[in-house]
């Protein structure tokens, strides 16, 4: 699934690259390449992000652009850039069948109508999804429906980063939402769950967590929801009256007389994603078979058993290097197995631009 929202890209054919999951508190970056119908992961770093309430500054970015890319190693310069959910919108559409240039075309000019949202000045891209079905015979020949995946971004974002991006002495071949990249990976690490069944997918982040419903090979919902990691830790500081640094201790250290006050947290994230998955059934009349967690708080089995009850539903995670060759410096091939889950934004965006 690509939206690279950068002219031409597409069209390029890469053996390397290093995708950059820009977090709110930590970068993920890996570097991936190709070795003959394979993928390799051959490197992976995590960064602490720039701390800043507003927009980082160009030069505060170039210079952290500059720090993954010597953390990362392996001379690319070539970069697929991932981008948060408060800086591109992602959304579902159905349109008529037409070229896919048209179809550009279309939503750039009619995005209110489109999109119901007004959106001046922005870089669009998007991507159709095959059908899941041969069109009925009394159908054929008649005009049909498409489902088209939709990415927009603002002109003026894109243009920073990419300027960042130079100004850091690399190459800005393709910038994608980080929506995507999970639903990227997870589409490889498990096809024929991908394929087959209604799943919900959720990726826990700092300052959000993502629910996206897939059905049988297709994007059928997609939900933010403003409840993270840094949620849960601030939660857990307050309620117990300690610091935040302490709090993220216990919470990771999973103490016994923090579980009870972590169960708290959880709860309202529980809620808003079982909403979520209950409006998909509810609409699509068809039952999601299991919930797959990525993100920081992933490896943590107490922290899915709590949101299995709230979500009462099965809840585990998953490995989004399982269709990779691992190709790490001995101290990453030994700690790739925990901190997997937290990559699964960056190797997908990296899947987009290989």
């Amino acid at each position: 699934m690509t939206l690279p929202f950068l002219n031409g890209s597409f069209k390029k054919k890469r053996n390397q690259i290093m995708a950059v999951d820009l977090g709110s508190r930590t970068t993920k970056a890996v570097l991936v390449e190709r070795r003959g119908d394979a993928l390799a992961l051959t490197r992976y770093a995590m960064v602490d992000a720039p701390i800043s309430d507003k927009k980082i500054p160009t030069e505060a970015m170039i210079e952290h652009l500059r720090t993954v890319a010597g953390a990362v190693g392996g001379g690319s310069k070539a970069v697929a850039l991932s981008v948060g959910q408060d800086e591109a919108l992602v959304r579902q559409v159905e349109l008529p069948q037409m070229p896919i240039g048209e179809v550009r075309q279309m939503v750039k000019l009619n995005s209110k109508n489109i999109l119901q949202q007004e959106l001046p000045d922005h870089v669009f891209d998007i991507y159709i999804f095959a059908p899941k079905t041969a069109p009925a015979p009394e159908t054929k020949g008649a005009p049909g429906k498409m489902k088209v995946l939709v990415g927009a971004a603002p002109r003026r974002m894109v243009d920073d980063y990419q300027a960042a991006v130079k100004g850091a002495g690399l190459a800005a071949e393709y910038m994608v939402p980080g929506l995507v990249g999970p639903i990227n990976a997870f589409e490889l690490s498990l096809p024929q769950v991908f394929e087959n069944e209604s799943v919900a997918l959720v990726d826990i982040g700092f300052k959000h967590s993502t629910i996206c419903l897939l059905d049988r090979g297709q994007l059928a919902l997609s939900r933010t929801v403003n409840i993270g990691g840094d949620k849960l830790t601030a939660g857990l500081a307050e309620a117990m009256s300690i610091s935040y640094a302490e709090a993220e201790g216990i919470k990771i250290g999973l103490a016994p007389e923090a579980r009870a006050v972590l169960e708290t947290q959880v709860a309202p994230l529980g809620r808003e994603l079982r909403a979520s998955i209950d409006f998909f059934e509810h609409q699509q009349d068809r039952q999601v078979t299991q919930i797959y967690v990525c993100g920081g708080a992933a490896p943590s089995e107490v922290f899915l058993e709590m949101l299995r009850v709230e979500m009462l539903a099965e809840c585990k995670t998953w490995n989004p290097t399982a269709f990779l060759q691992l190709a790490l410096p001995d101290k990453q091939a030994g700690e790739i197995a925990h901190v997997a889950p937290q990559l699964s934004v960056a190797i997908g965006a990296a899947v987009a631009a290989l």
